[in-house]
């Protein structure tokens, strides 16, 4: 594929991946205040979104087995929290961003824990042995993922246990 289609396609993913979730965030919002019917309309089109982002992905076969994909996600989240979030938090620390700097700081901490478990199931599988099953549990205000049970409070932003979501 010659380097300007490519950089294409990858530019195409990444804005149709972005508006998968502000769509969906977008729908969140209006059914929060009772507007069903633009819900349904920003879900229709963040589903669509989601075929565009998918076939773009498949154009330059950005996803592979199991094994490569967990290496790719493991390598992905270390480059966020050791490279792009620390830059992130100093420089709204230095304009006195508050806001900004506790989202960068709560996803660089939620980056490094997703690192260690994608590794950890990439070295599993890379030695072809069974990943012990387990459920996930996802803080919904920082993001923090564990696995097995939710913490008494999420030890990045607080939020009681008892609001994390389970994934199963």
């Amino acid at each position: 594929m010659a380097y300007q289609t490519e950089k294409n396609i990858q530019e195409a993913f990444s804005g149709e991946s972005s508006a998968v979730r502000r769509y969906t965030l977008f729908a969140e919002k209006a059914d929060k205040e009772g507007q069903k019917q633009a819900s349904r309309l920003f879900r229709a089109a963040a589903e669509a979104e989601m075929v565009h982002s998918r076939n773009h992905l498949t154009v330059i076969d950005g996803v592979g087995a199991t094994k490569d994909n967990l290496l790719a996600a493991s390598i992905g989240e270390n480059k966020e929290f050791k490279e792009m979030y620390p830059p992130m938090i100093s420089k709204a620390r230095e304009e006195k961003n508050d806001r900004a700097e506790r989202s960068f700081d709560w996803a660089n901490k939620v980056e490094q824990i997703h690192f260690g478990l994608f590794d950890k199931m990439f070295q599993d599988v890379k030695a072809g042995k069974k990943p012990a099953e387990t459920v996930y549990y996802v803080c919904p205000l920082c993001g923090n993922t564990v696995e097995g049970s939710a913490p008494d409070n999420c030890p990045i932003c607080g939020t009681a246990g008892s609001k994390f979501k389970k994934i199963e």
